[in-house]
């Protein structure tokens, strides 16, 4: 059996984390432990933990963001294996059953992910094909966008000694960060059940904060591409995915108005060039 913590980040979402921890807790699976890391919230989410699920060990901090608040979490885990699960979000019962079942039969695995059920505005909506989801090798599918979802993903501990946390700089888009930096040396294995409720359409959501979201890949992809970590397939196909994603960015800019940002991202442009 492995050991597995779950780690939840969560701000100002008392409205819905009851419904995520109860389906931690509803798992089939043992759970060595529960990580709530409280990002700076100002609603009750602290007498909600404390008071309702006291056996969850609840972290917190100043407000530094999603990834400073999974970062804590990882640095506290004591399992092998981190699932990661966000406060809106929600697993079915046999969630991590089956991602271990799926383990047992590829056991050099160092990350599990899953399909999921999208919801939106209360809504059971049906993904469009650029959000389908695979196993192997996906680093290329992993360039245009985010191709894990962070509540369906399983991941060993070793990964992150051997590519790093979640980064802190990025105000979104940081698992499409993380899930480039491994994904370009480790394969992903995949349940293609659908294991998660995913959750969207509500204000606080961070695609909903920030027009322009490609702004934040791009800064990804500058930093894989210059890593140094690619293969030569891995790093044209990087660059092209980044030369598409400025143009757009470019475009957006001159709709706007917005001066700076075509002149900072037609630099980066000119040089990936």
């Amino acid at each position: 059996m492995e050991s597995v913590s779950v780690i939840i980040p969560t701000y100002n979402r008392e409205l819905t984390l009851s419904r995520a921890l109860d389906s931690v807790f509803s798992q089939s699976y043992p759970i060595t432990e529960v990580i709530v890391i409280d990002d700076g919230s100002t609603d009750s989410t602290e007498s909600l933990v404390k008071n309702s699920y006291p056996q969850v060990n609840f972290l917190q901090q100043s407000n530094r963001g999603v990834s400073a608040a999974r970062n804590l979490g990882i640095k506290q885990a004591v399992g092998s294996w981190l699932a990661f699960l966000d406060s809106d979000d929600e697993w079915l019962p046999h969630k991590l059953d089956k991602q271990f079942a799926a383990l047992a039969e590829r056991p050099e695995s160092r990350l599990i992910h899953s399909d999921e059920i999208w919801i939106r505005n209360g809504i059971r909506v049906n993904p469009m094909d650029k959000h389908h989801k695979f196993g192997g090798d996906i680093f290329e599918k992993c360039l245009p966008l985010c191709a894990i979802s962070p509540s369906a993903a399983v991941v060993h501990q070793a990964l992150f000694k051997a590519v790093g946390l979640f980064d802190e700089s990025l105000p979104a888009c940081e698992d499409y960060d993380l899930w480039l930096r491994i994904c370009c040396k480790y394969p992903a294995l995949y349940v293609k059940d659908k294991l998660v409720r995913k959750f969207g359409g509500h204000e606080d959501q961070l695609s909903r904060q920030h027009w322009g979201m490609d702004r934040f890949r791009v800064m990804a992809l500058q930093k894989i591409i210059d890593s140094g970590e690619l293969n030569d397939s891995q790093l044209v196909a990087a660059t092209q995915v980044l030369r598409e994603k400025c143009r757009i960015l470019i475009n957006g800019a001159e709709k706007r108005g917005n001066a700076a940002l075509h002149d900072q991202i037609t630099q980066t442009l000119h040089k990936y060039s």
